[in-house]
């Protein structure tokens, strides 16, 4: 797997688990960016209002550059990591974990919490089409006309797609494709005009 590509879930699923009559359910939902996380919370704790707990965490970007978890009132460190831990052992990103637990009237215990809000997590990730993506980018790039052979030849290479161009005296080109491609173009184009 190179740097451009990453494994996530396609869409979402859900579990539910008991435990002392504690009842936790789980949302395993693909996600893009920090926005969407948070439009996915909101309706969840809409929905789940009356729910003692919305705990959750989530993971994006290829490179896992962004994760956080939340507690949400539970004991620290016995809802928010346990659902990291899963995330992270299925080396998932792009991925929001969201658990809802409605409390049974019996105390579980840091050990019990932990275990619950780890087998809720993995029930829902079981649940989940589990597939390879590759992380994209757009850029639009300049260049001389007298370059046109190379950066069109780099574009069909790397199977890049054209998304606007305009070949005049200086060209430009808007394309899509994985990030190292795109890279490797922008250092053509570089190398080219030293």
């Amino acid at each position: 797997m190179n740097e451009d590509t990453f494994i996530t879930i396609a869409e979402t699923s859900t579990s539910k688990y008991v435990d002392r009559k504690s009842v936790f359910y789980a949302f395993a939902i693909p996600v893009d960016n920090e926005d969407i996380v948070d439009e996915h919370l909101k309706k969840l704790r809409k929905k789940y209002y009356d729910a003692r707990h919305i705990c959750y965490a989530f993971c994006l970007n290829a490179d896992k550059s962004i994760s956080r978890s939340s507690d949400n009132g539970e004991p620290s460190g016995t809802a928010g990591r346990p659902m990291m831990g899963v995330i992270q052992s299925h080396n998932l990103t792009n991925i929001l974990l969201v658990a809802v637990r409605y409390f049974g009237g019996i105390k579980l215990g840091t050990s019990g919490l932990i275990e619950a809000y780890r087998t809720v997590s993995e029930l829902a990730i079981s649940q989940a089409r589990i597939i390879t993506k590759t992380e994209d980018a757009t850029y639009t790039f300049k260049f001389d006309y007298a370059q046109m052979n190379k950066v069109m030849s780099t574009v069909k290479a790397y199977k890049l797609k054209v998304l606007e161009s305009s070949f005049d005296m200086v060209c430009y080109i808007k394309v899509s494709g994985p990030k190292s491609a795109i890279a490797q173009l922008q250092t053509l184009i570089a190398d080219a005009k030293e």
